[in-house]
């Protein structure tokens, strides 16, 4: 028997984005326009499943939010959810390269391999492969698009709104 499988819908101000949970947590945040598309699988739809998935976003996109604690369920290799993990403890509104994550994770010839991993995250935004730029601070290599990251970038450079 396969497991459960759930899909769910929201808009943000950068575009459409789809949620996929399995019945552990979110395996999947995805944009409208995405490099790397989840797999074709059977999603169901079950809407109380994200409400505190999109409340934390909505919160996120209104300037009130800077860490998410949701229950994660990416499916990756090893190396790949090493490099998700690593991704989680970039600070809100700050920036790294691949080669100082690749350091970070013990392996500064690993910046190419880091890179493949990072623009492999399923959980975009909540796993905030967006804070990681190029070596000379371009903004390089994002599957949702360039014009996202800038967005999310400039956006999680405005001061934060206290509630």
């Amino acid at each position: 028997m396969f497991p459960a499988l759930f899909r769910s819908t929201m808009p943000s101000p950068i575009g459409e984005l789809m949620l996929l949970a399995d019945e552990t947590g979110l395996t999947g945040l995805h944009m409208e326009y995405r490099r790397h598309p989840p797999a074709e699988q059977t999603w169901r739809a079950d809407e109380p499943r994200f409400v505190e998935a999109k409340a934390q976003l909505s919160a996120f996109f209104a300037g009130e939010l800077r860490e998410f604690k949701l229950p994660l369920a990416a499916v990756g290799t090893p190396f790949q959810r090493k490099v998700w993990d690593a991704l989680m403890q970039i600070p809100y509104g700050e920036t790294i390269s691949y080669g100082e994550l690749a350091r970070r994770l013990g392996d500064v010839k690993a910046s190419r391999a880091v890179g493949l991993a990072n623009g492999r995250n399923p959980i975009s935004i909540i796993v905030p492969c967006h804070r990681v730029i190029g070596a000379s601070g371009d903004l390089t290599g994002y599957g949702g698009g360039i014009e996202r990251k800038r967005w999310l970038l400039d956006h999680e450079a405005k001061p934060f709104r206290l509630l």
